[in-house]
């Protein structure tokens, strides 16, 4: 799908290109380098920085290997007592990221409803290809179920989510504790989620659009995937090759209609109502991937964010998923 500038929103033109000239790289191997750069400097300028008006904290995780994930863990500054709790997955192509770039999404769903929010620091494709990043974020899950009262959150409404990577990542984290049983989760907010390595959707070929094209994706994918990329990929790595959606949690979910995800997220929530899932879904007119993050400002970014809180706020007050004891 080829992108003109003119198929973008106007509010989003100017920052879009401008982070485009930054990000943008003409080979697999500048990407690749690009990513462990970003990687060092997103850990310098992010790691460890707290958000204004939250009352921040960390916990690690054992992986039961002797190594342990960092968990990042975000409350109201005032006293809880059983509110929902919330594991964030961050973005970043499954390649970069730290849990602290998501501070304005934290913020504003903890104004939206008294929450917990809890953001754990996967393994990235850089450092490790798959299962890592979802071994880590199941692990989290599990430990945030079994912490529940400890952590002030109310056990039947575990709730996750995440944006493009993380999206994936909530994607495949629903199908697993599915499939397992071990943890029941409540609702689920898979953001513009990256769940299809294969690529052939039309939103998919040839994009070109802003931030996110149809090159990064092939070269973040093959990081990922390692050397499954290109085989018979399972759906815990790509939610989208999954072929039953029954019992799933209820969803809600926005895309531009310029990116590359679109189609896949698209196919994604049709698939969820053939199978009987409430979802709420909205397609953004021009714009590119993460337009809610690189102009918090524009209009179509506030609005699909609004969107957003108020299919969360609903789902705190109406969807629950009791645990299994």
């Amino acid at each position: 799908m080829k992108v003109s500038r003119k198929m973008v929103d106007k509010q989003l033109r100017f920052k879009g290109m401008l982070f485009d000239r930054l990000v943008r790289k003409s080979s697999e191997e500048k990407f690749i380098e690009s990513m462990r750069n970003s990687k060092k400097q997103v850990e310098k300028r992010f790691r460890g920085k707290d958000v204004e008006g939250l009352a921040c904290s960390e916990a690690w995780v054992s992986r039961g290997d002797g190594s342990a994930i960092r968990v990042r863990i975000y409350k109201p500054l005032h006293q809880l007592k059983a509110v929902p709790g919330v594991l964030w997955i961050h973005g970043g192509g499954y390649a970069q990221g730290t849990p602290e770039i998501s501070g304005d999404m934290y913020k504003q769903l903890i104004d939206t409803r008294d929450c917990v929010i809890i953001a754990p620091d996967y393994r990235l494709s850089i450092d490790a290809p798959y299962p890592a990043a979802i071994e880590d974020c199941y692990e989290v899950l599990v430990w945030m179920k079994n912490h529940a009262e400890e952590l002030d959150i109310r056990d039947d409404q575990l709730i996750i989510g995440g944006e493009s990577a993380g999206g994936g990542l909530t994607a495949a984290l629903a199908l697993i504790a599915r499939d397992t049983g071990e943890v029941n989760i409540a609702f689920q907010m898979p953001l513009y989620p990256m769940i299809d390595d294969r690529r052939v959707t039309e939103s998919a070929r040839e994009n070109n659009a802003y931030i996110w094209n149809s090159d990064t994706n092939r070269w973040a994918w093959k990081l990922y995937l390692g050397e499954l990329f290109g085989e018979n990929v399972p759906p815990y790595a790509a939610a989208g090759r999954a072929t039953d959606y029954r019992n799933l949690p209820p969803a809600v979910t926005f895309v531009g209609d310029i990116e590359p995800f679109r189609d896949e997220t698209i196919q994604y929530v049709e698939n969820l109502r053939r199978a009987g899932v409430p979802v709420d879904f909205k397609i953004c007119k021009g714009a590119y991937h993460g337009f809610d993050i690189i102009n918090p400002k524009a209009d179509i970014s506030k609005t699909a964010r609004d969107f957003l809180m108020k299919s969360f706020k609903y789902a705190t007050e109406h969807y629950f998923a009791r645990q299994e004891r």
